[in-house]
């Protein structure tokens, strides 16, 4: 299995609306590891580690919307490669 790190930033209406907990439990589901937190400037900081399918298919999804409460206008992205790699997904 091939592994990758992405940092991923979503904006919109993203805080308030349960968006990490819904983030948390999606990245449980597929078997990612890293951390959802939100910025001051009203994003929300998305690291994911694991397998490229599964990473793809979390940031596919946060990119479609993510939680219905939300409203995703848009998520960056960069590849990340974190120093020790994560053994859960946390919200911070």
């Amino acid at each position: 299995m091939v592994k990758k790190g992405v940092l991923a930033w979503a904006y919109g209406r993203v805080q308030g609306v349960g968006f990490r907990y819904s983030t948390q439990r999606k990245a449980r589901e597929l078997g990612l590891c890293g951390h959802a937190r939100n910025l001051d400037d009203g994003s929300v900081e998305v690291l994911v580690w694991g397998d490229c399918g599964q990473v793809d298919s979390l940031i596919s999804w946060l990119k479609a919307g993510g939680p219905c409460r939300a409203r995703v206008d848009r998520v960056l992205t960069e590849p990340h490669q974190p120093q020790k790699e994560p053994r859960r997904f946390s919200i911070h």
